[in-house]
């Protein structure tokens, strides 16, 4: 698989990651022995970005991608995050970011965080006191890379004065386009990578979504305004410039969707997540899939900024981004 680089002096990393929260019991049940060949057959096929967090499974993301590492950490570019509490509010201190450092290497089973994100902002803490204790773990060799998630861009020019951020992660797809206002434009004016989580719009992008019976029961997303009863049959009938694609260029809609956020620029790298071998290896194939401009300006039309119907998470959660 190609490479990008992370941000104007990082290292090279593959330009298609892999999100590995979805393996921990959030879109329906975990199955440990999938996943474990699929973080597996990821490696193989050169898809060796992986990004996790402390929260996911409250640490059970953490631990399962620590047995993998335990035979194959150098072919590994290891990404997780700090501040969203298991007990259910955001805590992005230094001290907190200190401890749950520590935390995340032992369940790794790692010495060193490739990429280490602030997870989300407590809006009462200075960036400028977070960023100079993540920066202290880079200086103590736990941490090789900083980067910050869902923050406004007012907070990422002041983190990034205090030290170098490598990469922002933000949600971004065909359905979440808000980054284009003024985020991409500063991630690329001070050299920092975008991160795109989400970019099959929470798996209304891939084409197998026909209504709320296509979840498990104890899906998350059933909770989302996006796939809410007054909201999803408009998003759903969004998919069909995507479907319309896919067909002219033989893919699946997925890929489509995921070319197209792939097509955004360079500095821009996409972390579709799955838990399973088959869609690990879908989502690499959209790696070698290059849309025409025309048929990446026909995406962009006919689903615009602000087309998809309900807010991106739910109140509490949208509460807790853009700081």
């Amino acid at each position: 698989m190609k490479q990008r680089q992370l941000g104007a002096t990082g290292p090279a990393v593959s330009e298609v990651g892999l999100g590995c929260m979805g393996m921990s019991n959030v879109y329906g049940p975990a199955d440990d022995d999938e996943s474990i060949r699929t973080l597996n057959r990821a490696i193989d096929i050169g898809m060796t970005f992986f990004d996790t967090a402390d929260m996911y499974g409250r640490g059970h993301n953490e631990t399962l991608i620590g047995r993998v590492l335990a035979t194959r950490r150098a072919e590994v570019f290891l990404a997780t995050k700090f501040a969203n509490r298991a007990e259910g509010f955001v805590d992005s201190s230094p001290e907190w970011a200190l401890e749950a450092c520590d935390a995340s290497l032992k369940r790794l089973g790692t010495d060193t965080i490739d990429l280490y994100y602030m997870h989300r902002k407590t809006p009462e803490i200075p960036i400028e006191d977070t960023v100079g204790a993540m920066a202290s773990l880079v200086g103590a060799g736990k941490v090789r890379h900083i980067g910050l998630s869902e923050v406004a861009p007012a907070t990422l020019r002041r983190a990034h004065a205090v030290h170098p951020v490598a990469a922002v992660q933000m949600e971004y797809s065909l359905f979440t386009r808000d980054i284009e206002a003024e985020m991409l434009a500063t991630c690329r004016e001070l050299g920092v990578a975008l991160v795109a989580y989400s970019p099959y719009g929470r798996g209304l992008l891939t084409g197998t979504v026909a209504g709320r019976d296509s979840l498990a029961a104890d899906d998350w997303r059933l909770g989302h305004p996006r796939y809410a009863e007054e909201n999803i049959d408009a998003n759903v009938a969004l998919v069909s410039a995507v479907r319309e694609v896919a067909s002219q260029v033989q893919a699946t809609p997925a890929q489509v969707a995921l070319a197209w956020v792939l097509a955004q620029g360079d500095d821009v790298i996409p972390i579709p997540g799955t838990k399973r071998v088959r869609y690990v290896e879908e989502n690499a194939a959209a790696a070698d899939l290059a849309l025409t401009p025309s048929q990446v300006e026909h995406l962009s039309s006919a689903v615009p900024r602000g087309a998809a119907s309900g807010e991106r998470y739910p109140a509490a959660n949208m509460r807790t981004v853009g700081h």
